[in-house]
């Protein structure tokens, strides 16, 4: 397990990055944004990253999620070729490949759904959806009501206990697999998958491929459900994200303390577990827009390299780019590249530059790549941890205040005899005493020290 803590992802929303039409006609010629998207190779590696997250991908009715056809790359993108050149490209790169996994259900425009319409009781995919009623008509005006994913009745709930839909997307993995190369799988809405359907999904992936990874969506519970042996590998961190932003906002840095002792201190939940941490994605705001403060971007940032799990950088976001969902679109946090780059700015390229030492910071140090978490000071505007292996040791020491601080830890808490520190950051030294560590740190900032 210890190799995935060594992964940075970057997460690509491909449908808007690339700037697709938002509907498909289902006739246009193949789409050049999978092609596109190896030119942001060099940027990548820029950034320290070495795991991309993309989908989803499949031939779809909209944004995604509405899938009609699990074996053919969605048009407007490209098409099955592209996909494979582009995995090859990532590879060579050093760059593992992770796509979305839609499961939990399909578009109306599935060739099953459509068989269902046209012959309702007699369709011999009756058994394919979840709570079948024909007893009622649906919200479209079918002769018949479904299940569907969160009220959305464009999004149709499989039945993932049949064993002909089981086969038909382990198919389609497998295809996935032997065609493309992918590495992984991030495993959408997989908090309403049943276990059975991931247990089965996940031996069988690592019968294909040796060392395949499974993520899933999860957002509210006990990760421990899916993320244990013969399940999941990793799942999203949601507790995490929340914490984050609205830390620096409400100049409260006891939230943010409180979940990652919760997640990974002495008697953390969550200690053996590589939890994918972000700080935005494809369904939630920009933290730009969530941040009362610009500046607090860089402190929120190094945080999220520093603590255990894996962090992800979602696409456009390491500009420090805005974005807000509304209350009928989410395409507000899917822009296309081309309207990136503008909002970008000033501040976007320091905070480029800052995560790439961040994460060069954090593949050059076992302690932040492996080590044990333990809280060393925490007030209302700065707090301080601890990451420790046998053989290596980190202290993080944030700042959220507009104006310069010295944080000061006893050597009772500290606990090392080690005098000298140096900050990885800066270079800057700072030397212990035998009461303990004074650390100035600038506004909005952070201190790695080693």
């Amino acid at each position: 397990m210890d190799h995935l803590f060594g992964k940075i992802f970057y997460h690509i929303y491909p449908l808007g990055m690339c700037g697709v039409n938002r509907r498909n006609d289902f006739a246009c010629p193949a789409g050049s944004g999978l092609r596109s998207l190896s030119t942001h190779i060099p940027r990548l590696l820029q950034l320290g990253v070495n795991g991309v997250y993309m989908g989803p991908l499949f031939e779809s009715t909209s944004h995604g999620y509405d899938t009609v056809d699990y074996f053919h790359v969605d048009r407007r993108l490209g098409n099955n070729a592209d996909l494979a050149e582009l995995v090859r490209a990532f590879h060579d790169n050093g760059i593992m490949v992770v796509l979305d996994g839609v499961f939990n259900h399909t578009g109306r425009d599935f060739f099953a759904f459509k068989d269902l319409q046209q012959y309702k009781r007699s369709s011999r995919y009756a058994e394919w959806y979840a709570r079948l009623d024909f007893s009622h008509n649906s919200p479209y005006g079918d002769d018949f009501s479904y299940e569907s994913w969160a009220g959305h009745y464009s999004l149709v709930k499989l039945n993932g206990n049949a064993r002909a839909v089981r086969e038909h997307l382990f198919a389609a993995v497998r295809f996935w697999i032997e065609e493309f190369g992918i590495d992984g799988l991030r495993l959408d809405a997989a908090n309403v998958l049943s276990v059975d359907f991931i247990q089965e999904l996940s031996w069988r992936c690592k019968e294909y491929k040796k060392g395949f990874w499974l993520m899933g969506e999860t957002v509210a519970g006990d990760y421990r459900t899916l993320a244990h042996e013969g399940c999941l590998d990793s799942v999203t961190n949601y507790e995490l994200y929340k914490g984050l932003w609205s830390s620096f906002n409400d100049k409260n840095c006891y939230e943010i303390t409180w979940t990652l002792n919760r997640q990974w201190g002495p008697d953390g939940l969550y200690r053996n577990l590589a939890l994918y941490n972000f700080a935005d994605n494809h369904d939630v705001n920009r933290v730009a827009s969530m941040l009362k403060n610009p500046a607090h971007l860089f402190p929120l940032y190094g945080i999220l390299f520093t603590i255990p799990g894996i962090p992800s950088l979602y696409y456009g976001s390491e500009f420090g780019i805005q974005g807000e969902r509304t209350q009928i679109s989410d395409y507000g946090l899917r822009p296309s590249w081309d309207a990136v780059i503008p909002a970008a700015g000033d501040t976007g390229d320091t905070l480029f530059h800052a995560l790439g030492d961040f994460a060069r910071i954090r593949r050059e140090s076992d302690a932040l790549l492996y080590g044990t978490y333990r809280e060393l000071f925490v007030a209302h505007e700065q707090f301080s941890f601890l990451r420790e292996t046998q053989r290596d040791c980190a202290i993080v020491v944030v700042n959220a205040a507009n104006t310069k601080a010295d944080v000061f830890i006893p050597q009772r808490i500290l606990r090392r005899s080690c005098c000298r520190w140096r900050d990885m950051l800066s270079g800057e030294t700072f030397f212990g005493t035998e009461q303990g560590l004074n650390v100035p740190v600038y506004p909005s900032w952070l201190r790695i020290l080693q």
